[in-house]
């Protein structure tokens, strides 16, 4: 099974092509190299910066007849700035603008935080940061049902085929559901061996919400952000012994391994790449399987390290237990 129904009727890939921190300079490049390597999941999101860039690299792949428009699943993001009911549909119409798209196929509610409206045309994407120069942010709270229901607004209108959330617990998911018209049809987090998530997946998945995976290689986006500060005993996930040798098992790279684990649990991963081999080495996930110890193994380097905590620019402890 390489893509997974969700609850909208529509089909996910359960691996795409992530693109944050991919550099302006070389994303036109990436996006069409990934797409022409196989990927038809494209995440991305207006906080990335790049969605222009993105947007031309899918114009170049559709021109050159290696794709149409309906083959491919494009994922964009709600930033923070606008979950204000008037404000949702500006960021979609300027999301679908710089992709170059009519329709996006998966819309989601970047995080659980509501910081002050900064207009588009004044600065864009805005950041977390009302003023940039000395990073401060202003938080302005919204009640996210009424952000959804704008969400579930542009749903309806088929601006965005399936609708989602990220970054979220337990308590506010199971709030979401008590007044949702349409449920949340995937639900992006944090999630690789070093957090597993199991119980939070679990309970997702029963009630028909898919899963997909950001950060799948741990520690590894976040290592040039100074956002790693476990101490000196501290093991990178795919320099792990565990994950080294089940990929010398299998004959394949750590990475592999990871992402394997995680669509084994029929979770989506978009693992983040800018080098071609490994873009191609990455899509190739589906050709071999772990076996049950190795799951279980796996499973057993949980921590419940998390390396995405907006905490250190906005001072609002969403994740805080």
């Amino acid at each position: 099974m390489t893509s997974i129904t969700l609850s909208s009727g529509h089909k996910m890939p359960l691996v795409g092509l992530g693109l944050w921190k991919v550099p302006r300079n070389v994303c036109k490049d990436t996006v069409f190299q990934a797409i022409k390597s196989g990927y038809r999941l494209l995440d991305s999101a207006a906080d990335y910066g790049n969605e222009i860039e993105v947007g031309q690299g899918i114009k170049e792949a559709i021109d050159q007849g290696l794709v149409i428009r309906s083959e491919l699943f494009i994922t964009s993001k709600l930033w923070c700035t606008h979950h204000r009911k008037e404000h949702v549909s500006l960021a979609l119409e300027k999301t679908m603008s710089d992709l170059g798209v009519d329709y996006l196929d998966l819309y989601l509610v970047h995080f659980p935080i509501s910081v002050k409206y900064v207009p588009i045309e004044e600065r864009y994407p805005s950041t977390f940061y009302f003023d940039p120069e000395k990073k401060i942010c202003i938080i302005d709270p919204v009640p996210y049902q009424e952000t959804w229901q704008a969400m579930e607004q542009l749903s309806s209108e088929g601006k965005a085929r399936s609708i989602g959330i990220c970054n979220l617990g337990a308590d506010l998911l199971m709030d979401i559901m008590s007044y949702a018209k349409i449920k949340p049809a995937v639900f992006e987090m944090e999630l690789h061996p070093y957090l597993t998530r199991k119980q939070l997946v679990e309970f997702a998945q029963k009630i028909g919400i898919a899963i997909t995976a950001y950060s799948s290689f741990g520690d590894a986006s976040y290592q040039s952000m100074g956002m790693v500060n476990q101490g000196e005993s501290f093991v990178p996930l795919l320099e792990n012994k565990v994950i080294l040798d089940i990929a010398k098992h299998h004959k394949v790279t750590p990475a592999q391994v990871v992402l394997r684990w995680a669509i084994q649990q029929n979770i989506a991963v978009i693992p983040k790449s800018s080098n071609p081999e490994r873009i191609f080495y990455n899509n190739q996930v589906f050709d071999f399987a772990l076996t049950e110890s190795q799951m279980e193994s796996i499973d057993d380097l949980n921590e419940n390290i998390r390396f995405n905590d907006p905490a250190i620019y906005t001072n609002y402890p969403v994740f805080a237990n």
